[in-house]
């Protein structure tokens, strides 16, 4: 067993900067509703007691099972709600925060957020359709809550040690406005709207910046997170990827790199034919998040001392697998992606309710201890 040279701060820190650390830094990227099952409670009763109640229960699991490397806030109904979202809380006929997707914004709308943008278009005029808020202050105070929530997070988890990977996550523009107007109605607007969809990425894209800044300024993180499922080759061609997608995330990018400040792309869905763009990106500028669907070992090919790739032990093997096969994924993981640097051993997507607590401690324990095999 390798030992350890390394906090886990400076472990995180050497792997985003494309270097080899003492070993792989783990970060199990946790809902609320896994850390419930892992430690005998029920995430719907989280849920109903509010948002500090939901962060809790997270940093009680971070503390039953010894913490790891990496660590972010809790991704609560709240957080969803107020940039704008229809969810469903969890209930116990209906554990799971369920997302509620229809056309709320209308294609009338992308002219109103052209011209105010996305966060003045959610309070005056969003909010009201996807929740029970009716006033501009009710929104004001959820909104405040959320920040205040999340940086009380950050600031437990840094106590502990860990390395608080970004403080909060935000949809890219292209996906904000997917899940705002629906799959469907969106892509037709792609296609015949194409004009009124561009300006209002470009406005939202300023606004994602200005917010990430500001949000990176005040919890003193360097990284800021921006999530994607829709963009990629697996849902639209590529001439959709490069007009609508590719450009914005650029901007979004070098903006942030010229601060200090790395974008990590959570990205769900097969990425494959998509990967390559990111070596057009400033070297070590990004870190990507991959879910399972993508080809991480193709992808590390691609971006070799490039980019940062989080990795993906699958849901389906943290819930249905077996220890040895848990272990034996890591394993190929930190010896093929990480052999050289530049990897942070992630789950993909998130670590799922159903997930078996065997095969949890497993890949804690592979993390901690695999030494490589070359």
């Amino acid at each position: 067993m390798r030992a350890e040279s390394m906090s886990s701060v400076e472990r995180v820190e050497c792997a985003i900067s494309l270097e080899r650390p003492d070993r792989v830094p783990i970060w199990p990227d946790v809902t609320t509703s896994a850390a419930a099952g892992l430690t005998g409670q029920k995430n719907w009763e989280a849920a109903l007691q509010g948002f500090n109640a939901q962060q809790d229960l997270e940093l009680q699991f971070f503390d039953e099972y010894g913490g790891w490397d990496a660590a972010n806030p809790a991704l609560t109904p709240e957080v969803f709600t107020s940039g704008g979202f229809k969810v469903m809380k969890p209930t116990e006929e209906s554990p799971e925060i369920q997302f509620l997707e229809s056309d709320y914004t209308k294609y009338e709308d992308y002219e109103i957020i052209a011209e105010i943008g996305w966060f003045d278009f959610t309070k005056e005029h969003l909010i009201y359709r996807v929740s029970d808020i009716t006033t501009p202050e009710q929104y004001d105070k959820l909104f405040s809550e959320v920040i205040r929530g999340t940086l009380r997070a950050i600031s437990e988890y840094q106590k502990r040690g860990a390395f608080v990977l970004y403080p909060q996550p935000n949809n890219h523009p292209f996906f904000t406005l997917s899940l705002s107007r629906s799959m469907l109605r969106f892509t037709e607007d792609l296609f015949y709207r194409p004009e009124m969809v561009e300006r209002a990425l470009d406005k939202m894209t300023d606004e994602f910046i200005d917010f990430g800044l500001s949000l990176c300024k005040e919890s003193g993180i360097k990284i800021m997170k921006t999530v994607e499922e829709r963009a990629g080759a697996f849902f639209y061609p590529l001439e959709i990827f490069e007009r609508f997608w590719w450009p914005y995330t650029r901007r979004i990018v070098e903006a942030f790199w010229s601060e200090g400040i790395r974008t990590s792309f959570h990205l769900d869905t097969c990425w494959d034919k998509n990967n390559h763009y990111y070596k057009e990106l400033p070297r070590g500028s990004a870190i990507i998040e991959l879910d399972g669907t993508t080809d991480v070992f193709a992808a590390k090919e691609q971006l070799r001392n490039h980019i940062c790739i989080a990795s993906d032990v699958h849901p389906a093997l943290m819930s249905l697998g077996t220890p040895e096969q848990v272990m034996a994924y890591c394993r190929r993981l930190i010896d093929e992606v990480g052999g050289d640097g530049g990897h942070i051993l992630s789950t993909g997507c998130g670590l799922p309710a159903a997930a078996r607590k065997e095969n949890f401690l497993a890949m804690l324990e592979t993390g901690r201890t695999y030494e490589l095999s070359k």
